[in-house]
């Protein structure tokens, strides 16, 4: 950790804030680094990227790429000594999200008895619900079901197991989640557990963990990961879909869809269609 928790702010243009992003998301030193990006005054066309670095060698990193793009004014702001995650998501409202009702603990009281209400509480885990890229996934879900139900459903890389649980929530039989951070898989176990849904949770990196392969061939695998990653598994995600299975992929600029696109329509895949929410793509692509 670095002597001193801080948090490290970009503003500029779209263009440059986005282009920022995928330097960031690109980096093999930035790799675990949490970061976000939105719009934060439209009319003066300026958007902020915020990240938290927690070690001195990231930080400094991550300053030298936003500096780099030129047109960012980046600054360093150091923390006082708090419970900063705690205190985040106890002033996160809840969100609606098609039927989906997301909350915490703090708004239990709040949940509507004609919605699926998820409670989840995210720890150290990302996917409280309120980022573009899961409630992306969590509408063109939502989309999807007034069509049909998916019997076996795939969550790679599922944080804190939001969309494995909706599944499992809404009738899939099968709902596997998978991540590659360990305190990530025990979140979304706990998570399963208060909603009494009956999804599972493994780590695994990749799709070979014998749970996902005992599973195989899915209706439905979320991705909600970051571009790269879901250019690198494409071929995976195809061999884990059924012919005419659903793929829900997310955690991507809207100026990456098209990079992603090509991947998968490479391998077969057609676009289904495509939500934008804040500076981030979700895209619903079918395997032929």
């Amino acid at each position: 950790m670095t002597h001193d928790a801080v948090q490290i702010i970009a503003r500029g243009p779209r263009k440059v804030a986005e282009s920022a992003a995928e330097a960031i998301d690109a980096h093999p030193g930035l790799e675990a680094v949490t970061y976000s990006i939105l719009e934060e005054d439209e009319d003066r066309d300026v958007w902020r990227i915020d990240a938290f670095p927690t070690e001195q060698a990231e930080a400094d990193t991550l300053r030298q790429v936003l500096e780099d793009h030129g047109g960012l004014t980046v600054a360093t702001e150091v923390l006082a000594d708090a419970d900063w995650l705690a205190m985040a998501l106890s002033g996160l409202p809840p969100v609606r999200a098609g039927r989906f009702f997301i909350f915490g603990a703090h708004d239990r009281g709040l949940a509507p008895p004609n919605a699926v209400n998820l409670r989840i509480e995210a720890g150290a885990a990302f996917g409280t619900g309120h980022h573009g890229t899961t409630v992306g996934c969590l509408l063109a879900y939502d989309a999807l079901l007034k069509r049909g139900r998916f019997n076996r459903v795939l969550d790679v890389g599922a944080g804190t197991g939001v969309l494995a649980i909706a599944a499992a929530k809404t009738g899939s039989p099968v709902a596997v989640g998978t991540d590659i951070d360990r305190p990530s898989v025990r979140i979304a176990r706990e998570n399963a557990i208060l909603n009494q849904a009956r999804a599972r949770f493994v780590h695994a990196s990749g799709l070979g963990h014998r749970l996902v392969r005992a599973h195989a061939p899915y209706d439905l695998v979320f991705a909600n990961i970051l571009a790269a990653p879901l250019v690198m598994l494409s071929q995976d995600i195809k061999g884990a879909l059924r012919p005419g299975g659903v793929a829900i992929l997310s955690g991507l600029l809207r100026s990456q869809a098209r990079r992603v696109l090509a991947a998968y329509r490479s391998r077969g895949f057609v676009l289904v269609t495509r939500l934008n929410r804040d500076a981030w793509s979700t895209l619903v692509l079918k395997r032929s």
